[in-house]
């Protein structure tokens, strides 16, 4: 299917050609000055992705089709490249994992091309209630090298972000470890001190996992892990802004205090998010409700279980909510998480999408990853 469309860059404002002939995509500044009614972003990037549209890439049966078909559907979503996320769980079953989304890449070309990594998210977190979230208690343990290296060789090698809790025993030579290895080190589900937190970057970390969750519901009013890690200015943030994790109030807060410089948008998706509304069985150990404003709860309470959001809905957020420039939205989706984890801009990958201003929606259009595109609105 061919298009040949004028779009605002999302970053400078710049009127662009976008010509999309035969599965190829070829972007360049123009001169027109037609008014533009798409808007085109370097491609947006989700460093936590845990699942999506029902596939779930921590589940104890996960296939490489599974990870294939979440990644390709990310796509429509507009999301070109994505850290598949393995979280907290015995040693056999995050192999697995790792195995699977390994063995995916190895099978679809086109889906290597958008995983830039894997997110280990876990087994090396706070066992604190509320601090570790969902991740099991049975399985918490202290970093261990050697595990670290069976994990990576299951990976194949692709392990690139790691997040831990540094107050836990031998977590600051092993983040020295990590960091010697080239690999990312994010601070999350986490209850260090300020000081505990100081010695965390000094060994190497540089990233907080999404800033404002993963914490208990009561914390001091200060000091306490949130004010100490948005206060550290050598931190990146990642934070969700699904419109349920975070009120617009703390949107905005962590805007202000990171900069937009040091924001990255995450969804932290998990496997129902996409699915239609109603009750799902054996999610996260048990029953949990996704609601038709897309919230997702554990049946009977309150709280969250989890995120049935993509990325696209924190860009819209950003801006609906945070009251930031799409710009600045579309800033925190992509070219942040490519510095965070160490890379440049990805060569020729763009999201290409319709931006209803009235209403902060987006409908994606095109998501093109070096200069091929992968999925195409008809």
């Amino acid at each position: 299917m061919s298009m040949n469309v004028i779009a605002t860059d999302a970053l400078t404002g710049q009127p662009m050609q976008v010509t999309m002939t035969d599965g190829h995509c070829v972007v360049r500044p123009t001169e027109q000055s037609t008014p533009a009614k798409y808007v085109i972003s370097p491609g947006w990037v989700d460093i936590q992705v845990n699942g999506f549209a029902g596939h779930d890439f921590n589940s104890p049966d996960v296939q490489p089709s599974d990870v294939i078909t979440a990644v390709r559907r990310l796509w429509q979503e507009g999301v070109t490249h994505c850290l598949p996320t393995v979280i907290t769980q015995s040693e056999e079953r995050m192999a697995h994992s790792l195995r699977a989304i390994a063995r995916a890449c190895a099978d679809d070309a086109a889906v290597r091309s958008s995983i830039l990594g894997v997110h280990l998210e876990g087994p090396c977190l706070s066992p604190v209630e509320g601090a570790r979230g969902a991740h099991p208690l049975e399985h918490i343990r202290p970093p261990d090298w050697e595990e670290f290296l069976r994990l990576q060789a299951a990976a194949g090698g692709m392990i690139r972000l790691v997040t831990l809790a540094p107050e836990v025993t031998s977590a600051l030579p092993f983040i020295a470890q990590l960091r010697c290895a080239g690999i990312v080190v994010a601070i999350g589900h986490t209850l260090a001190d300020g000081d505990e937190l100081v010695q965390a970057v000094a060994a190497g970390a540089t990233l907080s996992t999404h800033l404002g969750n993963g914490a208990p519901s009561v914390l001091p009013r200060h000091p306490n892990v949130i004010w100490e890690q948005l206060a550290e200015d050598r931190l990146v943030a990642s934070a969700i802004f699904d419109g349920h994790h975070l009120p617009a109030s703390v949107m905005k807060t962590l805007v202000r205090a990171k900069g937009v410089d040091k924001l990255i948008l995450t969804s932290d998706a998990a496997a129902l998010a996409r699915m239609p509304p109603g009750v799902y069985h054996g999610q996260l150990g048990g029953t949990v409700e996704l609601r038709a404003d897309g919230r997702l709860v554990l049946v009977g309470t309150p709280y969250l279980a989890g995120s049935a959001s993509s990325l696209r809905d924190g860009v819209e957020n950003a801006v609906r909510l945070a009251g930031c420039p799409l710009g600045q939205a579309c800033r925190m989706a992509s070219l942040n998480p490519l510095r965070a984890l160490g890379l440049s801009n990805v060569q020729d990958s763009f999201t290409l999408f319709a931006w209803d201003a009235a209403q902060c929606r987006a409908r994606i259009i095109a998501a093109v990853v070096a200069g091929r595109v992968r999925w195409q609105d008809d």
